[in-house]
């Protein structure tokens, strides 16, 4: 099978070309450059890959090309770029995996007013189907828009309490954290070394652009939720995300919990359920696994929920593959992977 990916100098987009290229379906992956006027060697533009793929090229782009020589398409660009982009393919019915956030949400004023740029049209994003991989299947849907990293790990940690209805939706508060790789590539003084090293900062604290994405798949769930508590925060390492989940839960709902996670989870071959153990960042970093753990406090009738991602992988380029396999129908383990990076 062969591949062509859209994005592959940014942090996901080269994540994405290290598990494609272990895939045991996938015969070539073709680089396109959506600015490139003329082929340049990968290894100039992301020097990671030198080794990995030392002859490959990143070609200019265009989408009667990438249909031609192709059976499917992953963007890894940023906001903003496949909404101008996806005319073709739409009309094609052509495979696409969007890990942009361009066509996540239903609404276009609601685009605007979290990513503050134009929207696609709302008859294009009608034909997007979002990919929360453990809870659908992308096999009837050409255009999938994969979640965000936030969302990911945040909607697997809520899924079996809203779903089970064990917690009071509207005391719902939800603190996430996540690691430098999350901001991108681009610079700022916010990821510089000087000011991430022995520091933790809150930022967009509620504007955070996945919080409409999560709210979405929350009412989905339950119509009554229609919005959120949520606060993110950076945190100096390189990679992960914790999402912590805080919510009122009556002694009997609690007891339900273990029951409802393990029920959920149990057909889910990249998402663990730990119980009581806490998972830290370094549970999953590495791997495509989502691993949960909860605890609930009686005296104050409080449930927590640990939920830790690697952003890059469960949050980014593992979940497309995800998608990917569902689409193709192949194993939904095929091209992921299982070993955590330790130490």
């Amino acid at each position: 099978m062969h591949v062509a990916l859209i994005g592959v100098t940014g942090y996901a987009g080269t994540t994405l070309f290290q598990l494609l290229s272990t895939h045991p379906a996938v015969d070539t992956i073709h680089c396109y450059g959506h600015d490139l006027t003329a082929a340049v060697p990968l290894a100039t533009a992301v020097p990671a890959l030198r080794f990995l793929a030392p002859a490959a090229q990143l070609e200019p782009y265009a989408p009667e090309t990438v249909m031609a020589d192709n059976d499917a398409v992953f963007f890894a660009t940023s906001a903003g770029v496949t909404s101008q982009l996806a005319t073709p393919y739409l009309a094609a019915q052509f495979p696409v995996i969007d890990l942009s956030g361009d066509f996540r949400l239903h609404d276009p004023a609601t685009y605007t007013a979290w990513y503050h740029r134009p929207a696609a049209s709302a008859d294009a994003l009608a034909q997007a189907y979002y990919g929360l991989a453990e809870f659908g299947d992308a096999a009837d849907h050409p255009y999938i828009a994969n979640p965000g990293c936030y969302a990911t790990a945040t909607l697997l940690g809520l899924a079996p309490l809203i779903q089970h209805h064990l917690i009071d939706p509207q005391t719902l508060v939800v603190d996430a954290k996540s690691g430098t790789s999350g901001a991108g590539k681009t610079l700022s003084e916010m990821t510089h070394f000087s000011n991430t090293n022995e520091d933790v900062q809150l930022y967009k604290v509620n504007e955070h652009q996945h919080i409409p994405e999560i709210v979405q798949q929350l009412h989905a769930w339950d119509p009554t939720i229609t919005s959120l508590q949520f606060t993110t925060t950076l945190i100096p390492v390189s990679r992960g995300i914790l999402s912590t989940i805080y919510a009122k839960a009556t002694p009997t709902q609690a007891a339900a919990v273990s029951a409802a996670f393990t029920t959920t989870y149990a057909d889910q071959p990249w998402v663990q359920y730990l119980g009581p153990a806490l998972p830290t960042l370094k549970t999953v970093v590495g791997s495509n696994y989502c691993a949960i753990g909860t605890r609930y406090n009686p005296t104050t009738h409080t449930l927590m929920v640990a939920s830790v991602i690697d952003n890059l992988i469960k949050g980014a380029g593992g979940q497309a593959i995800q998608n990917f396999n569902q689409y193709f129908g192949l194993p939904a383990t095929a091209g992921l992977p299982a070993l955590v990076t330790m130490p």
